[in-house]
């Protein structure tokens, strides 16, 4: 029992407990968080999880492994092992995501009145808006450069009737992604699906899309110039390519020990090579071909803070309103989840390793909130290219051409 403050008020553990079962109990009937539903999915998921890992035997050995190439502050070897990387950073963290943020794995700020669920997309929406689709959409195919589970490739493909295919490196997600599509009755795999591929070697013809878009994916990439320049390859002459990038701004000062630590969270919590100053994506961009059309960082815009508009990363800024996910990143909060997986793992509920993947993702998630506060670094770097009427052949098509010559 605790006893408060010397006086005769004393609390026991269960009474604890029944209060946090209470506010959980609350949180089900009075709000559309679903925390007991999400659980029980999360805990279903976590069965399959270690049969499908693509990076290692087992979750233990994949987190390690994670850790092991982000113990050095040199990029160089995460650059070399960048698909073993993000292949271990994607099959331990897809479950998180989906149970903590939905679908959808992205940011967006929030406008006055506008919930959670809307701003997402809405977000995605106003990026399929720059790609210049015609009326007749549904002739059109769209690509998805680093899809994840897919929830923006089955938005957008409702939104503008285009057909959508998704790219990802890691089978878990391909295979989560076309569960939902043929889940979803209006959509199936006919109209959007996930295929797995390299997105520095994608397995598409040249010229054979409409249009492209990227929602926070391609920060992953070892080399922008050659994640943008496949992009161009597979694009049509005309078509436009349109994303989200994740990068350090201008108030970002490599030689600031809080700055570093905020980069370094930033990487390890969220399967990250190195992270890329916005200057350098927009040269990427060009380099790689494309005729630029619109560059701003949207996390500069007006979203009516004054008004009630929320800022993109306060969904992971701590709270002590159990009533939201931003509880568990409170001291308190932080411990209680903490907790709660490691009982998962003791009780076989969850995989060996699950509490050190849980705890990589709370770092990172430190890491983005206070990246935000200080505006050093933005999730919502906006760039429009457009592939010139006059498209070039790269290098690796006219390779490829004299081979089967």
């Amino acid at each position: 029992r605790m006893r408060a403050m010397g006086s005769a008020v004393s609390i026991s553990a269960a009474e604890i407990a029944a209060g946090i079962g209470s506010t959980i109990l609350a949180v089900q009937i009075l709000t559309p968080a679903d925390p007991i539903g999400k659980t029980w999915q999360l805990i279903r998921q976590f069965r399959k999880q270690e049969k499908a890992l693509t990076c290692n035997s087992n979750v233990n050995g994949g987190i390690d492994e994670y850790n092991r190439l982000h113990s050095s502050d040199e990029a160089d070897e995460r650059n070399a092992n960048y698909k073993s990387l993000v292949n271990s950073y994607y099959d331990l963290a897809t479950l998180f995501y989906e149970w903590g943020w939905g679908q959808s794995f992205h940011f967006a700020y929030r406008h006055p009145h506008e919930d959670f669920g809307e701003s997402i997309r809405r977000h995605e929406h106003y990026l399929a808006s720059k790609l210049g689709l015609s009326p007749t959409a549904s002739n059109l195919k769209v690509l998805d450069v680093g899809c994840g589970i897919g929830g923006p490739m089955r938005n957008i493909c409702k939104f503008t009737g285009a057909d959508v295919t998704g790219l990802t490196l890691n089978q878990y997600q391909v295979d989560r992604g076309n569960e939902l599509c043929e889940a979803d009755p209006q959509l199936g795999t006919e109209k959007c699906r996930s295929v797995q591929g390299d997105f520095m070697k994608m397995p598409f013809k040249d010229s054979s899309y409409d249009a492209a878009y990227a929602i926070e994916a391609t920060c992953h990439a070892p080399d922008r110039v050659g994640v943008y320049s496949e992009i161009y390859r597979v694009l049509k002459p005309g078509s436009i390519f349109a994303c989200y990038e994740w990068c350090m701004t201008d108030a970002y000062d490599p030689k600031n020990e809080d700055h570093q630590r905020i980069k370094k969270q930033i990487e390890e919590g969220d399967g990250l090579p190195d992270i890329c100053h916005t200057s350098d994506c927009l040269n990427a961009l060009e380099k790689a071909g494309f005729e630029v059309l619109d560059a701003r960082d949207m996390a500069d815009d007006d979203y009516g803070a004054s008004k009630g508009g929320k800022p993109w990363m306060l969904p992971l800024m701590p709270s002590w309103n159990p009533f939201t996910q931003r509880f568990q990143f409170n001291w308190f909060g932080y411990r209680m989840t903490n907790a709660f997986i490691y009982m998962l793992e003791l009780l076989w509920l969850a995989p060996k390793g699950t509490v050190k993947t849980q705890r990589m993702l709370q770092q990172g998630a430190f890491g983005l909130s206070d990246g935000g506060i200080t505006k050093t670094f933005t999730p919502m770097y906006l760039m429009v290219g457009r592939v010139p009427m006059n498209k070039k052949k790269d290098v690796r098509s006219i390779a490829e051409e004299k081979k089967e010559e």
